[in-house]
């Protein structure tokens, strides 16, 4: 049996990995899951094309089998995105949601936001891709516009639709940051600021939470600041480190896109422009 998936992308308002309070926000960046159940005991997994670590996947089909209560024996999946990997831009949620997806088209099953979000961040934390589960990182790359979550106790607390047409400019760097070698004590002095920053996203303040978040993360972990700095001067909205990074994302209205991919083409690296996904509505418990 066959099915398909797909999920978007997203970047960091709030850090969740010293408190466990996160927030993020949905960008029209995206991946596709294709999954096909077989007769072999084994989960086969390819990301564009190449041969991947399939620990995520196995995690997602192990979570939801369960969940589901019904057995797979195997399944060769292929991922394709347009999502760098390992630089702070939500890569692992988008494909564990785009894999759940297919997973549950395979069976002609549905399920819950709540219940489909709080089983891929078990899976998240099962495979090692996530500290926290990255409930918010998965929320955004799911449903769109900003999500604020309690991790530790699997619930969302505030999804925001975006009502105005934004953009998302970001620069990646050289290098790559990996979850499973990531040293979450160095986040531990910038804890209250990351929870004042989360304080402001329940407030409504999305785009001086990001900043906030952004900037304290970059000197925490020795990342240079000057980029989101130099893109708020060109007239970002907000501008600031993505996850762990070394990813640095500008949120922008349209007559400022070029003018903030002028200031990171100054530096080493890529530059990648998306539009923000606003967001779909969507029956969530809050509780």
């Amino acid at each position: 049996m066959k099915g398909r998936g797909r999920a978007g992308g997203a970047v960091s308002i709030v850090n969740a990995i010293s408190t466990g309070f996160g927030a993020a926000l949905g960008i029209d960046l995206q991946t596709e899951a294709e999954l096909e159940t077989t007769d072999e005991p084994q989960i086969k997994l390819s990301i564009n094309g190449e041969d991947a670590d399939p620990s995520l996947a196995k995690a997602v089909i192990k979570v939801f089998s369960k969940a589901l209560d019904v057995n797979v024996n195997g399944a060769v999946i292929r991922t394709y995105s347009n999502i760098p990997v390992a630089v702070g831009l939500k890569s692992s949620s988008s494909a564990a949601v785009a894999i759940a997806n297919a997973f549950l088209d395979v069976l002609g099953e549905k399920m819950s936001a709540d219940e489909m979000l709080r089983n891929v961040a078990e899976a998240s934390i099962l495979s090692g891709t996530s500290i926290t589960g990255a409930l918010d990182d998965a929320a955004a790359c799911m449903l769109g516009g900003i999500v604020a979550t309690d991790n530790h106790g699997r619930k969302i607390l505030k999804h925001v639709l975006i009502e105005e047409k934004l953009y998302a400019v970001i620069y990646v760097p050289p290098g790559k940051t990996y979850t499973a070698s990531f040293r979450k004590e160095l986040l531990t002095p910038i804890r209250n600021i990351a929870a004042a920053a989360f304080t402001l996203t329940l407030e409504g303040k999305h785009w001086e939470a990001m900043t906030i978040n952004g900037l304290a993360h970059s000197a925490a972990l020795g990342l240079p600041i000057e980029p989101a700095v130099n893109a708020l001067r060109a007239g970002a909205c907000a501008a600031g480190l993505s996850g762990t990074g070394p990813a640095v994302a500008a949120i922008v209205t349209e007559e400022w896109v070029d003018n903030v991919a002028d200031v990171f083409s100054a530096y080493e690296g890529k530059i990648v422009k998306t539009s923000v996904n606003r967001g779909r509505t969507v029956d969530i418990c809050p509780c």
